[in-house]
């Protein structure tokens, strides 16, 4: 097919994903399922279209998953706007720490036994294999700034985290096969991997996105300009954060996160000391510029802009705040959504010579088993309920996370037989996740907001 074709044929997809959104959404799957399906349609299982070796391409992919990932972060950290103190960030961490490092244990343990992996390469696939996504899970994460359930901040805190978490794992095996075992290199790589590069990942995104942030608006305010362009802020932040903190040997996935975190929370600083004159409607109160128990007390500045910005109401500072985040989340999940689109359906496509049974068998281990019991163990002492623990636990899903860490291992190193044997592992397990969690998310989120609603009343 000429490129004028493959352009007609993506343009058609986009419209018809475009026009029937409403309709796909009344459907019991996941459109990430439905672009699967796509990518099975004009690969070798179906028309042959397209044929593509993930091991020969691993370079552009690297580049794709990466570019994928650091949009969404941002976009994820730009919608969590609790408190880092409040209680509900607890089971995020949990599920990005001890639960991710105990399923990494578990997984690992599954893959050398049923896979026949040595123990190095059976970590690396583990690790491969620990992240959370921030791209295909949207249906159970958060919505936007106002949402505040307890599985959906969770999910998405811990999305957020755990791509950024798995990092010094994917290294360490990847360290570990490349000088044929445990050495003197252990040392090394617990200091600079796991004790620097984690906490400065997240100090120093979250303190860009702030102060980038607090400055940004207050331009904004005292030199008011409704066509200023805030995705390029948007995109200059995710930019530099991510390269400050390679720079300095942190994460940059870490940090593009805290500064999505950071951006948010600037907004929630001038909106607490200059509120909407319009923030006025929980229990017939005026919203005060305080902090709640549970929620921040005044609504997300985004939510209050009015139809139409002009440089006078952008003197106000909330307005100013609203009109930044908005931009910013806007042109996130554009970049969004196209780019799951691209790498789903090229998951599809190579998912004919790329599927293994023994790695279908790995996942369903993954998803029921490993996952869910570290879950519903290691959250016992949160405020989370016991059937918010077997949700937390069941939506583990799998995705462009993997993918990008499967790239990084191909691009350094592992580009022999072992690669090809890596791809054949996550992209079965990634395809299992988007057909199991896409098939059960709109029929278990369903009853869980039945359940709460009937709790409610």
């Amino acid at each position: 097919m000429s490129s004028l074709g493959w352009m007609t044929a993506g343009g058609a997809l986009l419209l018809v994903m475009a026009l029937s959104s409403s309709q796909v959404e009344r459907l019991p799957i996941s459109t990430s399922f439905i672009y699967l399906l796509i990518g099975l349609a004009v690969g070798p299982l179906g028309l042959g279209l397209l044929r593509i070796d993930l091991v020969a391409q691993r370079e552009m992919l690297e580049r794709l998953c990466e570019f994928a990932v650091i949009v969404s972060l941002f976009v994820g950290g730009l919608r969590l706007r609790l408190p880092l103190r409040h209680s509900s960030w607890r089971p995020a961490l949990l599920l990005a720490g001890p639960v991710m490092v105990a399923s990494i244990a578990g997984a690992t343990i599954v893959a050398a036994w049923l896979l026949q992996l040595p123990i190095l390469l059976a970590i690396l696939l583990a690790a491969m294999l620990a992240p959370t996504d921030p791209v295909l899970a949207s249906a159970v994460s958060v919505n936007d700034a106002e949402d505040h359930d307890q599985v959906r901040f969770a999910l998405s805190g811990e999305a957020g985290l755990n791509d950024g978490a798995a990092f010094p794992f994917v290294v360490f095996a990847l360290e570990g096969l490349r000088a044929g075992g445990i050495g003197e290199w252990v040392g090394p790589w617990f200091i600079s991997r796991l004790l620097w590069a984690v906490p400065a990942g997240l100090g120093l995104g979250y303190l860009m996105g702030l102060g980038l942030g607090l400055v940004a608006i207050r331009i904004r305010v005292r030199q008011p300009q409704s066509s200023a362009p805030n995705d390029f802020l948007a995109l200059a932040l995710i930019a530099l954060s991510y390269a400050a903190a390679e720079g300095v040997h942190a994460w940059g996935f870490l940090s593009v996160f805290a500064a999505g975190v950071g951006l948010r929370h600037a907004e929630v600083r001038v909106v607490r000391a200059s509120p909407h004159p319009d923030a006025v409607v929980r229990d017939g109160a005026a919203h005060s510029p305080t902090r709640g128990d549970d929620v921040i007390a005044h609504p997300p500045s985004e939510t209050l802009l009015p139809l139409r910005v002009n440089d006078a109401a952008l003197k106000q500072p909330s307005i100013a705040a609203g009109v930044l985040i908005s931009e910013a989340i806007s042109f996130g999940e554009t970049v969004e959504r196209s780019l799951e689109v691209l790498l789903v359906i090229l998951i599809g496509i190579v998912l004919n010579q790329a599927w293994s049974f023994r790695a279908a068998l790995l996942a369903l281990v993954l998803f029921c088993v490993i996952r869910p019991l570290a879950t519903i163990t290691l959250l016992r002492g949160t405020r989370t309920t016991s059937s918010q623990r077997r949700l937390l636990g069941w939506f583990g899903i799998r995705g462009i996370g993997s993918m990008y860490y499967l790239s990084y291992a191909l691009t350094h190193g592992l580009h022999d037989e072992r690669g090809y044997l890596l791809v054949q592992a996550v992209v079965t397990v990634i395809a299992c996740s988007i057909v199991l969690h896409g098939v059960s998310v709109t029929p278990v989120l369903r009853h869980y907001e039945q359940t709460l609603a009937t709790r409610r009343a």
